[in-house]
């Protein structure tokens, strides 16, 4: 069973989830459950086939989240000596040479992982290319869309 890194951040998300889901959500299936048996016949009852999936997706979730929480290795960057070096944690601004752009990237573990937060799978093509690189280095990431070249602008541990 191999530890997965989270944020701090990414772990309090994870238990609010489950909260949901044990508390919120897994009440509602079960009434929703009651509810269409009451409707009588199973086998042509769509809505209790529908509860029943809903369930079992909340179910699976549920062990899910359950497994990373126990195999979470919580790295809180704001207490490591990191050197200015990007690490699993940091947030980092970058400029794309081409464009000129400027994007800030949080680097974290695979289930807080989401692009529209610009959170980024530290495993991932540019994540890999960032992880112990200093402020103002040069990174050249392979993309699907070809080659991008990044400069370092600036990393911070919050």
């Amino acid at each position: 069973m191999d530890k997965e890194p989270i944020t701090v951040n990414g772990l309090q998300n994870l238990k609010k989830e489950l909260e949901d889901l044990k508390n919120v959500q897994r009440p509602k299936v079960v009434e929703a459950i009651a509810e269409a048996r009451s409707h009588g016949d199973l086998k042509e009852n769509a809505e209790y086939h529908a509860a029943k999936e809903q369930q079992a997706l909340i179910e699976s979730r549920v062990i899910a989240i359950n497994d990373l929480i126990a195999r979470a290795n919580v790295i809180d960057v704001t207490k490591i000596d990191n050197e200015g070096k990007v690490i699993f944690g940091s947030t980092v601004k970058l400029k794309d040479l081409e464009t000129n752009k400027e994007i800030t990237y949080k680097l974290v573990g695979q289930d807080e992982a989401d692009i529209k937060k610009n959170l980024i799978f530290f495993k991932s093509p540019i994540g890999k290319a960032l992880i112990g690189k200093d402020k103002g280095e040069m990174i050249i990431v392979n993309t699907p869309s070809g080659e991008k070249s990044f400069e370092i602008l600036n990393v911070e541990y919050v």
